[in-house]
């Protein structure tokens, strides 16, 4: 793709539609995290059971993007409308669930709402990148960061505040519902009658797929795990703890704003590789923060370095497949890549619960190292 400078603005105003979907998955996110350790006492299960419940959102999501073009071809231009709705009103089931097993159910619907938004929102981007030449994928990315940070700290002021989730679940389900009347945008090629042929390099796509899935797993660990480890390791208070995914989320907007100006003068594999240096460090100092302070800063290096890796393995593989087979292949990315956001929060429960979470946030670190030999393998195919 020939690279030209473009301001982050320029790139929010072509990408501007799809732009609106990444703030609805990040209010959506955002809220969720900072409720998480008023969710998990009132449910009164342990680290292990809860992660397993978290871990219930990779059905429906898996499930969604595997339908996800052939819904694609039948929703058209209405597709981020109808999966936006269906968000805000999972959003609604998962804040009146009173048990386990009603969290799980909703926790299902979650995720298959997830996944179809995600991957029409980044087949949109990844369709505006082709049309205008330019990288776009990175200050999107940025939105839904923004979208997590302001719904975060919010609702780290209304858990002060005795807000119950229920509550602040239906505001931001309210605010949803207003934002998907900008999301009517039709499909610009989508493949004809809703094909879904194979027919496109399977490397890439499982490549790309194994760094986006080690790049959100690390986001998904710090954005539903931060929290606890403030206010359970370092005795912070609920707006203490709600300022750590708050962090995450400022952090990732800045860097993938950031982002999308180096990825027009660095080649994406070069700055993969450096980003996750910089991911590593930070969570190895969040892991050891002797204070909430230390664990902000640690989290918020964390947030710079792993913000850009994603977005850029999914523009990658937009770049790598035919046209009439781009949505079909970014779902395919999704699959692996989306997942890491319900495994690693399951995954770091069970650690948690055997090691505590301090030793759960080095294991981030070490995850991080992963992208490094997938990148360089990259660079091959």
């Amino acid at each position: 793709m020939k690279k030209q400078p473009m301001h982050v603005f320029h790139a929010l105003y072509l990408s501007r539609r799809p732009a609106v979907a990444f703030v609805i998955v990040g209010l959506f996110w955002g809220c969720f995290a900072a409720y998480v350790p008023q969710i998990k006492a009132g449910l009164d299960v342990s680290d292990a059971t809860f992660g397993l419940l978290l871990l219930c959102n990779a059905l429906g999501l898996v499930s969604s993007m595997v339908v996800a073009p052939r819904l694609d071809s039948v929703l058209g231009a209405r597709g981020l409308q109808f999966s936006s709705v269906a968000f805000a009103l999972s959003f609604l089931m998962l804040g009146f669930a009173t048990d386990a097993v009603s969290f799980g159910v909703a926790m299902v619907i979650v995720g298959a709402a997830s996944g179809l938004t995600d991957v029409l929102m980044n087949a949109r981007v990844s369709e505006l990148e082709q049309q205008h030449r330019q990288p776009l994928m990175n200050a999107n990315h940025g939105m839904f960061s923004v979208g997590y940070a302001v719904a975060a700290i919010s609702s780290g002021v209304a858990r002060e505040a005795q807000i119950a989730p229920e509550s602040a679940f239906l505001a931001v389900a309210g605010l949803i519902f207003i934002l998907m009347i900008f999301l009517y945008m039709p499909p610009r090629d989508a493949a004809p009658g809703g094909a879904t042929g194979g027919r496109y390099p399977l490397k890439p796509i499982i490549v790309c797929g194994l760094i986006v899935l080690v790049a959100f797993m690390i986001e998904a660990s710090v954005e539903t795990w931060s929290a606890l480890h403030i206010e359970r390791s370092l005795q912070g208070r609920a707006a203490e703890g709600a300022m750590g995914p708050a962090m995450l989320g400022l952090t990732m907007a800045l860097g993938r704003f950031s982002g999308q100006a180096v990825s027009q003068i660095f080649s994406e594999t070069k700055v993969i590789i450096a980003a996750t240096l910089v991911a590593m460090a930070g969570a190895v100092l969040a892991a050891l923060a002797p204070a909430p302070l230390w664990a902000y800063i640690g989290f918020g290096i964390l947030g710079l370095g792993i913000s850009v890796i994603g977005p850029l393995g999914l523009a990658l593989v937009g770049q790598k497949v035919p046209d009439h087979l781009r949505t079909e292949a970014i779902s395919r990315v999704a699959v692996l890549g989306f997942a890491g956001f319900f495994l690693a929060p399951a995954l770091m429960g069970f650690v948690s619960e055997i090691y505590g979470l301090r030793i759960a946030f080095l294991g981030v670190a070490g995850l991080a190292l992963a992208a490094i030999p997938l990148t360089l393998l990259l660079r091959r195919i």
